[in-house]
């Protein structure tokens, strides 16, 4: 775009990561920028002003470690009168117990997945490169010699001048009072000080982003919490100090602390305090929180009783501070939200509003350059999804929910998190109609999206005997007693063919995992299997113009007749995967689409003509999937209609009645077996499920959960967005390139990949050569010794006895291949394997 026309941005909020988008955007172009903040620069008084600075990039999350890693890179680049605003220290996880010891080897596997230098390494190590440890009760620790501090506010000094530098301007004692819009679009804000009229707003307000967020009228799910930090008085072990820090950022995750050096001072921050919720509505102004005493706004009072049991655990960890105290604290307000992540993007209900919160200093330059790119040119440059403003649902978006999750989030800052385990409370939050039935059957409840989801039914455990093996410990079924009897209403199921043994697990892939599961996808192989799919996100399309919609959105062919199903892709305009999508065209007008996220819903929104009509009937409506070999024989009873293969085909749908009940039936199965998805109304959902269960008592029918389902999808290859592939990925490269009709009108994305060119990473299924060994995804793969990609989706086979992983791999790696797998630091040897890996030629499902 010429220099002469570039939009009229303003950013609220002068901290680092206002800062860093300014020097973004006029990096880019953009130099038409405003930048306003309430108070005094180059401190103003947010969490900026009083960030302990520390850049730790490994962690779960990739899209968070490239974040931190481009802003390493970036602030190691900047300095301020000849001081670095970055200072590569390194940093350094202790673990004081067996368990943390062995999650440093699972972060040290994130960290070679996510290409960060580390290792786990010695107590003697430890000891080496933080002297004032007590040796003796550390165990070993993390070792990320990359990582280091950054200083936040002359990183927002070094951006400020390089933004100035192109045009861009900085208006301190400049309160936000309003933001004007007009015909849904944003036109500008309203200050204390005038009016600043702009095409685009960006709130980077920090804790203050619900407040400006309500002056706009757009929902800014988080909440500020106070965090606790302390310097302790010179060390005499420290004396003659001159430089701020030498020694890496140390952890201590079990007692929830971190520490840094301030020159002969050690500054201990502490999240092992009760949540202290902050209302962002009530925060003082800068001048009157100076006026009050404190150093500013984000700055409260230190609360000496949250502080005793943190200062002793430091004291055993740092014998030096046991002849020293405090001497000063402050409690800091910092963001959080309902999941930890950041909340970035442009407002659909206002265009041109855009938010970039919930973002700490480690994250901060990463997080700008992708909205800045997201701004510039229509998308980033990386995978933001778990970062997008929409991904909450409406029933997460309460404002006690947030503070609950927020808190919630605090408290789990440092803790060892399960990738199935979820959060506690609110539950249940949102359930399907068939919630009672499944409670009587003793099903195991995990969340997701505020659902309650069965994962196995503890009914089934009579099943388990006929597997053979162990099965393994821990993980709990997390039913109890009394279910006896509804497992002999279950009827005699019979021999079920040999399937091979089940091995035992190791403690933490046995959490949340019951050798149920396995019994449940035993019997969806060698009988039927209800399973509540309802969570799954259903929208409605409807109109004169959906079809030309909705074939122009997506990339494969959805010109077929009334009761065609087609699956299909959402492509952005690089020919990246936005979602995947199950659409099922019910009338000429009429289309029924499974979706994922609710991103899904804002997109097709966004781009909705005035003739097509969008609605979200999640919510309202129910599904089970009725799937196995005995799937005809329990379905076909309750229907006058023809369910034969031939006069019901796969990827077909039927309006039809089963019993008294209503429903729309999608012949599709993601388990790889003969089967239809089964839609009606929430009220009549219980009913279904009751016509159901009694027809396929003589059949053995049982309820099956997620777990039996993922297994038997990974079997399968069926993908799963969000997790095997995203917008950084081709259908090529992803293997979906079956749902891709180059030759078609034009689609979003066409020309994109008619340009790329062959693939050379792509999705690769491995089998793990140990029938005992399982992995859960995010683990490094290793090719000839060195890391290549990583996991993305991982389970149990129940059918090949073998744990099946999909990873991101160099392409053109034959079948055959010897591969490695890190897991806990353990190098497990695995083959790529030929997919599909179960029933190839199709014949369960199209019988």
């Amino acid at each position: 775009m010429p220099h002469e026309v570039t939009p009229r941005v303003i950013v609220v909020g002068a901290g680092i990561v206002g800062c860093s988008l300014a020097d973004e955007l006029t990096a880019r172009g953009w130099t038409d920028v405003t930048v306003l903040e309430q108070g005094p620069l180059p401190a103003p008084g947010g969490s900026t002003s009083h960030a302990p600075g520390l850049v730790f990039r490994t962690g779960p999350s990739r899209t968070l470690t490239r974040f931190a890693a481009y802003t390493v890179e970036k602030f190691s680049s900047l300095d301020v009168a000849g001081v670095p605003c970055f200072e590569p220290v390194g940093g350094l996880e202790l673990a004081t117990t067996p368990e943390r010891l062995a999650d440093l080897h699972r972060r040290a596997g994130f960290a070679a997945s996510w290409g960060v230098s580390g290792e786990v390494v010695s107590a003697a190590r430890c000891k080496e490169l933080w002297p004032l440890l007590d040796e003796s009760v550390v165990l070993g620790g993390f070792h990320t010699p990359g990582d280091g501090l950054a200083r936040a506010v002359l990183a927002c000094r070094a951006q400020l001048d390089r933004a100035v530098a192109r045009g861009a301007r900085f208006l301190d004692r400049h309160t936000v009072t309003g933001v004007a819009r007009e015909d849904g679009r944003v036109t500008g804000v309203h200050t204390d000080r005038g009016f600043f009229a702009a095409d685009h707003v960006v709130s980077a307000a920090g804790f203050w982003g619900p407040v400006v967020g309500r002056m706009a009228g757009v929902d800014v799910p988080l909440q500020p919490l106070a965090h606790q930090y302390a310097r302790t008085r010179p060390l005499p072990e420290l004396s003659g100090t001159t430089a701020e820090a030498t020694r890496p950022i140390l952890r201590f995750q079990e007692a929830d602390l971190y520490f840094r050096e301030h020159g002969d001072r050690i500054g201990i921050g502490s999240y092992a305090h009760r949540p202290l919720p902050v209302d962002p509505f009530a925060v003082p102004p800068y001048d009157e929180a100076r006026a009050a005493g404190r150093e500013m706004p984000s700055s409260y009072p230190f609360t000496e009783e949250d502080w005793a049991p943190s200062w002793a655990e430091c004291r055993r960890l740092l014998p030096a501070l046991r002849g020293t105290e405090i001497e000063s604290g402050f409690n800091g307000v910092f963001s959080f939200t309902p999941d930890g992540m950041p909340l970035l993007g442009e407002s659909r209900e206002l265009r041109g509003f855009w938010l970039a919160e919930a973002v700490w200093v480690t994250h901060s330059a990463g997080v700008a350059r992708a909205v800045a790119e997201w701004m510039v040119n229509g998308r980033p440059s990386i995978d933001v999804h778990d970062c997008d403003v929409t991904r909450f649902e409406e029933a997460q978006r309460s404002p006690a929910y947030v503070r609950e999750r927020g808190s919630q989030q605090f408290v789990e800052v440092y803790d060892v998190i399960h990738p199935l385990q979820p959060m506690e409370r609110p539950r249940p939050l949102r359930v399907s109609p068939f919630y009672p039935r499944q409670q009587e059957l003793g099903a195991y409840f995990l969340e997701g999206g505020g659902w309650e989801r069965p994962h196995w039914y503890e009914a089934n455990a009579p099943l388990v005997a006929e597997l053979g093996g162990g099965g393994g410990g821990g993980g709990g079924h997390g039913a109890g007693d009394g279910h006896g009897e509804v497992a002999d209403a279950l009827g005699d199921l019979g021999a079920l063919r040999d399937l091979p043994d089940l091995p035992a697990r190791d403690p933490w892939a046995a959490r949340h995992w019951s050798p149920i599961a396995a019994a449940e996808a035993r019997a969806t192989r060698e009988r039927v299997a209800l399973y509540d799919m309802t969570p799954l996100r259903r929208l409605e399309v409807t109109g004169p113009g959906a079809l030309a919609f909705l074939d122009r959105l997506t990339s494969n062919n959805l010109r077929k007749k009334p009761g065609a199903v087609t699956y299909t892709l959402l492509l952005d305009e690089s020919g990246g995967i936005r979602s995947d999508l199950t659409v099922a065209r019910l009338g000429p007008e009429h289309f029924q689409v499974g979706a994922n996220s609710p991103a899904d819903l804002d997109h097709l929104l966004r781009h909705a003509p005035d003739d097509v009509r969008i609605r979200d009937i999640t919510s309202g409506t129910c599904c089970v999937g009725v799937w196995g070999p005995l799937a005809r024989d329990l379905v076909q009873p309750l229907t006058g209609d023809d369910f034969s293969h031939e006069g019901f085909g796969y990827f077909r749908a039927k309006r039809t009645h089963l019993g008294h009940v209503p429903v729309t039936a999608l012949r599709l199965s993601y388990v790889g077996e003969l089967g239809w998805e089964l839609y009606t109304t929430a009220d009549l959902g219980l009913r279904l499920w009751d016509t159901l269960w009694e027809a396929g008592r003589d059949l053995g029918v049982i309820a099956a959960g997620r777990s039996a389902f993922d297994s038997l999808r990974l079997e399968k290859g069926y993908r799963a967005w969000g997790t095997d592939m995203t917008c950084e990925d081709t259908p090529y490269e992803a293997g979906l390139g079956f749902a891709v009709r180059m030759n078609k009108e034009h689609f979003t994305g066409q020309d994109a990949l008619r340009a790329r060119p062959e693939p050379t990473r792509t999705l690769t299924p491995l089998l793990l050569d140990d029938p005992a060994a399982v992995v859960l995804g995010k683990e490094p793969v290793h090719l000839d010794g060195v890391p290549a990609g990583y996991v993305t989706s991982a389970g149990y086979g129940y059918t090949l006895g073998r744990c099946v992983a999909y990873a991101w791999l160099p392409a053109g790696l034959a079948p055959g291949t010897g591969v490695h797998i890190e897991y806990f630091g353990e190098k497990l040897p695995a083959t790529v394997a030929e997919e599909p890996l179960f029933d190839p030629g199709m014949s369960r499902i199209r019988r």
